[in-house]
């Protein structure tokens, strides 16, 4: 018999994403996104609820949004979910669900970002105001890009 597994949510960013590595190297981000839900309750009140979910994204997805994500960002984000346990060194058993990203569209507007960068993005100690670039770089041809060119991803190339 088959089965599914699988996790779709459109929602904002609650903080910048987190980025580690494991000991062999491979790339691993962690961050969550709020999603909201809205109706009206029995007495036509407007009712609100926000489920905060912890979000886990490998390899160059886990690159790509450590790059590009930031706090704020509305992003659409597949995957599938994901239980984990383990003790804490308090003892206590603790156990996280999360999604595992398969694939991920950046809704936000392109440019749009949070006010300010976090220290570690901008590599200085305070924060800096996140300016628009005034035009787009020459894109280089094939034949004269190095490998370090190759490897970075213009986002006016990407096709969504």
């Amino acid at each position: 018999m088959y089965s599914l597994n699988r996790a779709q949510i459109l929602g904002n960013l609650t903080r910048d994403v987190e980025m580690r590595y494991t000991p062999n190297g491979q790339a691993v981000a962690s961050f969550a996104i709020a999603t909201n839900r809205r109706w009206k309750d029995k007495d036509g009140n407007n009712q609100e609820q926000t489920e905060f979910h912890d979000i886990v994204a490998w390899g160059k997805i886990a690159e790509i949004l450590n790059q590009y994500a930031h706090k704020g960002n509305k992003l659409y984000i597949e995957g599938r979910l994901q239980t984990r346990q383990w003790e804490a060194q308090d003892g206590a058993k603790r156990t996280r669900t999360e999604i595992i990203v398969e694939d991920f569209v950046f809704i936000s507007p392109k440019g749009e970002t949070s006010d300010v960068t976090s220290p570690a993005r901008s590599g200085e100690n305070e924060p800096a105001a996140v300016e628009k670039p005034a035009a787009k770089p020459p894109i280089k041809k094939p034949e004269t890009a190095s490998k370090e060119d190759s490897d970075e991803i213009n986002l006016d190339e990407i096709p969504f």
